[in-house]
């Protein structure tokens, strides 16, 4: 019954873990909106990332789900080197960092 219970808590993080990966692994992503596309792309970071760490927070405490998803969100990055016509960059570590504390904020807040 615990396995169940940890199963049950853990598999909404992995699929959102494994959409995010899929995301990423699509080639040169873009709209092709000019400036508009930057800012739509840095706020699907932070949006994936704070559903992230919504997720985590359901699961483990304040510090461990931060530094899970942000260590993620490295891991992430590494991956879009790998992928044509993408790159990775420290600042959308950042930015994925800023959307995970989000969504431990919002956790927090809806948990109350």
């Amino acid at each position: 019954m615990a396995l169940r219970r940890v199963a049950s808590a853990w598999l909404p993080v992995l699929a959102w873990a494994a959409l995010i990966f899929a995301v990423s692994s699509i080639p040169s992503l873009g709209t092709g909106l000019g400036v508009w596309d930057l800012v739509l792309r840095k706020l699907a970071h932070v949006t994936e990332y704070a559903v992230l760490g919504f997720l985590l927070a359901r699961v483990v405490a304040v510090a461990p789900a931060f530094l899970i998803g942000v260590l993620y969100a490295v891991s992430d990055e590494l991956h879009q080197t790998y992928v044509s016509g993408r790159h990775g960059a420290p600042r959308d570590v950042a930015i994925d960092a800023a959307g995970v504390a989000i969504g431990l904020l919002v956790h927090r807040r809806v948990t109350r």
